[in-house]
């Protein structure tokens, strides 16, 4: 398969990676993939090739990831400084608001993995709710992040995590602290050992995939994205975001993700009416577009073309 291309954009102050593989006749609609937490457009290395030959495919890295800038964290408490941002779902959700108005220029399918799938919630309600003229014809959403610990979550969770909730608030917000559990999750090693867990079957566990998780992190800011992260116990939830949503939302799931239950996939196709189908793609973990790539191609193209 080709390889998507490579390009920038300048979005505000700051330098965004993106990449683009397309047909040779041109579509009327496109679709924009967004990566996971730590991920980056990489990650659709079996996906964009394939989708490109149907509609013009761009992935993005959201800021603080891949080939983007890594601009210092900034809590919501914090003094504002010149170039800290807050890291969040607003901050991302504009960013691909923007680059699909600035840069696609045409309708648009969103597609999310993890907190990928909650951005891309948040970008579709802004093109819907803004001036713009791109128009988001659908979302789907990979093995969506269900973000278990903001604090809307709380009633869901054991009694002791009440009990060691403010501490581990406090700890966490100590950059020395973040920045050295970043440190110590970023090595080829333990990144591995991560995609055991992510990818059950084990398929396409290989050097290429930890490399392309692992070379972004050795950047100077890179520790910053991770401490605004998980720092976020009080943002947008994707059930919330559905609720208001006025297009269709897809879901797909990987059977066996270890992180996001599939049991709340089918609460949400149960119960929110956006929610038009769930697929669940057999024996898959958190990220089927990586560990299966054939089902979930297949599948999209199948979304694609009901557009």
């Amino acid at each position: 398969m080709k390889p998507a291309r490579q390009f920038l954009w300048q979005w505000q102050d700051w330098t965004v990676g993106w990449s683009l593989s397309q047909p040779q006749i041109d579509s009327e609609l496109a679709v924009l993939l967004i990566h996971g937490f730590g991920a980056n457009t990489g990650h659709w290395r079996f996906n964009q090739p394939v989708l490109g030959k149907l509609a013009p495919t761009y992935a993005i890295d959201l800021l603080g990831f891949g080939r983007s800038d890594q601009p210092r964290a900034r809590l919501k408490d914090e003094a504002i400084e010149p170039g800290a941002v807050h890291y969040g779902f607003d901050l991302w959700g504009q960013q691909v608001a923007d680059f699909c108005k600035e840069v696609i220029e045409k309708p648009v399918l969103l597609v999310g993995n993890s907190i990928g799938g909650v951005v891309a919630l948040q970008a579709a309600q802004m093109l819907l709710e803004g001036p713009s003229k791109i128009s988001c014809k659908g979302v789907v959403l990979i093995d969506c992040a269900q973000r278990l610990m903001d604090d809307k979550q709380l009633a869901t969770q054991p009694a002791w995590m009440a009990l060691i909730r403010p501490l581990l608030k406090t700890l966490v917000r100590q950059r020395w602290l973040s920045t050295a559990l970043f440190r110590n999750a970023a090595r080829p090693g333990v990144i591995r050992q991560v995609l055991k867990q992510a990818y059950p079957s084990g398929n396409n566990i290989d050097d290429t995939l930890v490399e392309l998780l692992y070379e972004p992190t050795r950047r100077e800011g890179a520790a910053e994205a991770f401490r605004g992260f998980i720092n976020l116990f009080d943002d947008v939830l994707a059930p919330d975001l559905m609720r208001d949503l006025e297009i269709s939302v897809d879901l797909i799931w990987g059977e066996k993700d270890p992180w996001e239950p599939l049991v709340e996939a089918e609460h949400w196709n149960n119960n929110i009416s956006c929610v038009r189908s769930l697929e669940v793609i057999l024996g898959a973990g958190h990220c089927p577009h990586d560990e299966n790539p054939q089902k979930l191609n297949e599948l999209l193209l199948g979304k694609i073309k009901q557009v």
